[in-house]
């Protein structure tokens, strides 16, 4: 299982989290990973930055924006599946 958190601290809220997570809950159902991806929220992932902080297994990215949310899924959760990376 895949683990992706989204920061829903302020700082991220802010900026988009609750759309970033809406983006990544739709794509999961989409294309059918939910038995292979968990999605979860956390408070200050302590990498506040320019955007939404998300950490995708043990990569945290600290600048991933509402707009960028659907490619940022598929070039690194998608990819990572294919590959067997978790």
């Amino acid at each position: 299982m895949l683990t992706i958190v989204i920061c829903v601290g302020s700082s991220c809220y802010v900026r988009g989290s609750d759309k970033v997570a809406e983006v990544f809950e739709r794509l999961i159902q989409q294309e059918n990973l939910s038995d292979r991806v968990e999605l979860t929220g956390a408070f200050c992932m302590e990498h506040c930055s320019m955007g939404v902080s998300v950490r995708v297994g043990d990569v945290v990215y600290g600048e991933v924006y509402p707009e960028d949310a659907e490619s940022f899924f598929y070039n690194e959760v998608v990819s990572r599946l294919k590959q067997g990376v978790r």
